[in-house]
């Protein structure tokens, strides 16, 4: 990020989405999920985020997020959400970001899905960068348990593995978990231009969580350098049912840098 430029002023962290979502464009709901989340360096991710973004920071410090749940009954506008091609596993590595209106969101580095259809069409038509996975969620008592490795397009054999132990649940979010979870839109770039899609879904119901097991090169693969260490944060939710809005018209998007350029290879 060149030295001159400042991140816009970000609208308020609020766990209640703001009603921007306007017409619906999908529908689905995001179940059992679990939230991993590592400090980093604001300066370490501004490459790998869209032009007219900046890393969203909380004191100073931007996070990497690695978050394993199950896609359920994924719809096009207010058609009933599909059973079999629409529900699968997912595990998504998201970075936190901030654009020339302030508005708050995240950024996909990758998206491990394991369904093959919704992955070719996330990345061809949306350019989305969904990869082919094999994936799996099991349950035992309170332990939740996911496995993905990395089919197609690759790198080949990245790979993640994580058991949480879930908790009691959260009463009050601390500031952290409301900054990590309550994000109201994607940041991502279409045919060279911002792009910027709403959500809408109900307040988190989070419960602490203890990691159990954590062993992933999906980070890395993602175009994160070294070892991050240990989580500072991990949580679960039994989910939520969730509506995204189309992306606003035209709405005079004026990024901070780089307006017009091409899209960032897909990892």
């Amino acid at each position: 990020m060149p030295p001159t430029q400042t991140a816009p002023d970000p609208e308020p962290v609020s766990a209640d989405p703001p009603s921007r979502a306007g017409r619906t464009l999908l529908t689905q709901s995001w179940l059992d999920l679990a939230f991993l989340h590592w400090p980093v360096e604001p300066a370490e991710v501004a490459p790998l985020l869209p032009a007219g973004t900046v890393p969203d920071t909380l004191d100073g410090v931007t996070y990497v997020g690695l978050v394993a749940f199950r896609m359920h009954r994924v719809g096009w506008f207010r058609l009933p959400g599909l059973p079999y091609l629409g529900s699968f596993p997912e595990t998504n590595v998201r970075l936190y970001s901030v654009d020339a209106h302030g508005r708050r969101g995240v950024v996909f580095r990758s998206l491990d899905a394991s369904r093959l259809i919704p992955v070719a069409v996330g990345r061809w038509a949306f350019r989305i960068p969904y990869v082919w996975s094999r994936m799996s969620v099991r349950y035992d008592g309170a332990t939740v348990a996911y496995e993905s490795s990395r089919r197609w397009p690759g790198p080949r054999g990245a790979r993640s593995s994580i058991a949480v132990e879930v908790g009691e649940r959260v009463g009050e979010p601390t500031p952290l978990e409301h900054f990590l979870t309550a994000r109201w839109g994607m940041h991502s770039a279409f045919r060279g231009r911002p792009l910027y899609l709403p959500n809408t879904h109900p307040r988190w119901p989070l419960h602490r969580a203890r990691l159990l097991h954590c062993d992933e090169t999906l980070l890395a693969a993602a175009g994160l350098r070294g070892s991050l260490g240990e989580p500072v944060s991990v949580l679960y939710s039994p989910g939520v049912p969730v509506r995204f809005g189309a992306p606003p018209r035209r709405d005079g998007d004026r990024p901070v840098s780089g307006e017009g350029s091409p899209p960032r290879p897909l990892p």
